[in-house]
């Protein structure tokens, strides 16, 4: 029975899609059968693997339309991974769901129908605490939390966490937390390393040992739809999300 995770943080730009993208690839790439379920109507983690947002069916479909989601599933390059791929249509979603029956439970319904053909299934989250994200932590097992590693880092944490609560009390009493995973880190500065401190501070022993470095192949290998470790594989962050996979999978046995 695979196991749901939600990469959710409400800032944006702290590097939520870049770790899907990449932890999907580099599990698809350790032969797991992995299912990436694009949930941000900005549909980077759908382009930044090379997919057609221009796609039949999407997270939007699922949500709203009551479509399988073994129906909206596209493959890429990347044995082993299937994606639910999304696309501006899903930003309706958040106003359409409002008074939908059952709107929590949308994604959780579907999903359950697919959990048993993969190994995990991750989420990427919208960079918001509306609707659909609630509907990503009601189907979760777990949340992945990135950090950026800058001054506002925790700023947005706490109001993630009291969301988790909410979830937890409400509609999924399972939610745990998988872990913070430092993301955007600046040896040179001290300001990173304050940071690093803080966040293991505010988590205690759920924060990730590996960190994700700031680097420019990173943020390029989007753009040419491919995860890192396909457009640079010897690049320090395509090592960086190696080792955080290896690190998720010997707490995932």
């Amino acid at each position: 029975m695979g196991k749901i995770i939600s990469i959710a943080n409400q800032k944006g730009g702290v590097g939520k899609t870049t770790t899907a993208i990449n932890m999907a690839s580099l599990l698809a790439k350790k032969n797991k059968k992995v299912l990436l379920v694009d949930a941000d109507p900005q549909g980077n983690a759908t382009s930044g693997l090379g997919i057609d947002k221009n796609c039949e069916f999407s997270t939007y479909d699922v949500l709203i339309n009551d479509v399988e989601v073994h129906n909206t599933i596209q493959t890429g390059k990347i044995r082993n991974l299937d994606i639910c791929p999304t696309n501006m249509s899903l930003a309706g979603a958040e106003v359409e769901l409002v008074g939908a029956e059952g709107r929590e439970y949308r994604l959780k319904d579907k999903l359950d129908k697919v959990k048993e053909h993969y190994d995990f299934i991750l989420i990427d989250c919208p960079p918001s605490l509306g609707l659909i994200t609630l509907n990503a932590l009601t189907a979760s097992d777990s949340v992945l939390i990135p950090v950026q590693c800058e001054y506002f880092a925790l700023e947005g944490v706490g109001e993630l966490l009291k969301t988790i609560d909410l979830v937890r009390r409400y509609y999924n009493r399972n939610l745990s937390i998988e872990g913070a995973v430092l993301t955007m880190f600046d040896a040179r500065t001290k300001l990173s390393n304050q940071v690093v401190r803080e966040i293991n501070r505010y988590f205690e022993n759920k924060v990730f040992e590996t960190v994700i470095p700031r680097n420019v192949r990173l943020s390029e290998a989007p753009s040419y739809g491919m995860p890192i470790t396909q457009y640079d594989p010897r690049s320090k962050g395509a090592k960086s999300y190696e080792k955080l996979v290896k690190e998720f999978l010997k707490k995932n046995k």
